[in-house]
């Protein structure tokens, strides 16, 4: 038998690969599951870009390779987006790179500046991939905590505290999987300052400033941010593709060149309708916005009922495609959610796969509709 490489030893399978197994084969077994674990919009794209794909097939480069670095109309409405949004400056010839995903931008940012046996920091709690990640490519993760006692907030304190030899990126993710925790201007700026004074890339991972969120920000509206900041962003959440895979980075020229030429030699460019149908979302009007963010306001005040009948406790005002809620003390996370899976066929997420800190806590996603939403409250009154 041919051994698999050594990396692979590093990582386990994804913690949601393995549990929806378990999911499909209760529900296999008859089980009425409901599905509250994942954060994959079941909501419509915009019906003016699903129109924008359909017509674009028949153009003459429809089908043929693109470029690597994404149709010049594309970036220019990924500039304009984050002006209009953010109020912040970007040249589209050199410094907004279209993704297949921003998780593959998680990939090819690692791969573009990591050697072996570089540091990484990483959040604790946080998205899983940036670990996976850091230990494929060889890079050693180094956790920081958050608790919800700083807001979830990074301790500038305890992170100077830490030894930060060989530290080469640090990664953020505001607004906050999986808390919903915004970051304030004031963090972005003592990011950027901690960024330079250690010669640490920041790049924040920034998928979900839009929903449920009066006060979407960016880390590069920072003044000097480019200088040590990297962004990542998404079309996955904010306009309902999540399986078209359209992402973004957005920074300096020379990072960029640093992730292109990982890019390049990764992929044949993304398909030209999928382009075209980004172009046309990212011209929406705050009409979408307004229009989305009524359907999961909607949403997630039944799902804080459901949050009640765990006697967990949540914060009103996070933001997000989740619900982030505290179990009562003494419980266990995993314990409490295969409770909820095997007495009530309903499966949420434990804290845990987030990291130690997730202990604790349980996670609710938003993308499941009004009526099933009840269904999984009354299901605890039977």
């Amino acid at each position: 038998m041919i051994q698999p490489a050594k990396r692979l030893d590093t990582v386990q399978e994804y913690y949601f690969s393995k549990k929806l197994r378990e999911v499909r084969g209760l529900v296999a077994a008859g089980k009425p599951i409901i599905n509250m674990g994942i954060g994959s919009p079941d909501l419509q794209p915009p019906t003016t870009v699903l129109e924008a794909i359909q017509s674009s097939l028949g153009d003459a480069s429809a089908h043929k390779y693109q470029s690597y670095q994404g149709l010049p109309e594309l970036r220019n409405a990924i500039a304009t987006f984050y002006k209009n949004k953010f109020s912040v400056d970007s040249n589209p010839e050199n410094e907004v790179l279209p993704l297949m995903g921003s998780k593959e931008g998680i990939m090819h940012i690692s791969m573009a500046f990591l050697n072996e046996g570089d540091k990484v920091l990483i959040p604790n709690p946080g998205y899983p991939t940036y670990t996976s990640v850091t230990k494929l490519v060889g890079a050693e993760p180094l956790f920081y905590n958050l608790s919800d006692a700083n807001n979830w907030q990074p301790n500038f304190d305890e992170l100077e505290a830490q030894d930060l030899t060989d530290v080469k990126i640090m990664w953020v993710n505001y607004p906050h999987m999986p808390t919903g925790t915004n970051a304030t201007l004031e963090t972005f700026e003592k990011l950027v300052a901690f960024g330079k004074k250690h010669h640490i890339l920041i790049i924040n991972d920034n998928p979900y400033s839009f929903i449920l969120n009066d006060n979407p920000i960016s880390i590069l509206q920072v003044e000097g941010a480019k200088d040590i900041a990297l962004e990542l962003n998404s079309l996955s959440k904010t306009f309902n593709m999540a399986g078209w895979r359209v992402g973004m980075v957005i920074g300096k020229e020379s990072y960029i060149n640093e992730i292109l030429k990982v890019k390049s030699n990764m992929d044949s460019g993304m398909f030209y309708g999928i382009q075209k149908g980004a172009i046309e979302a990212l011209q929406l009007s705050d009409d979408w916005f307004l229009a989305q963010n009524k359907i999961y306001e909607e949403r997630r005040n039944l799902i804080w009922q459901l949050a009640d009948k765990l006697e967990a406790v949540y914060d009103k005002n996070s933001t997000g495609l989740f619900v982030w809620a505290k179990i009562l003390a003494g419980k266990k996370s995993e314990e409490v959610t295969d409770s909820v899976l095997y007495d009530y066929d309903i499966f949420i997420t434990p804290g845990t796969i987030f990291g130690s800190q997730g202990e604790g806590y349980i996670r609710f996603s938003l993308c499941v509709t009004t009526d099933i939403i009840k269904e999984a409250i009354s299901r605890f009154d039977k």
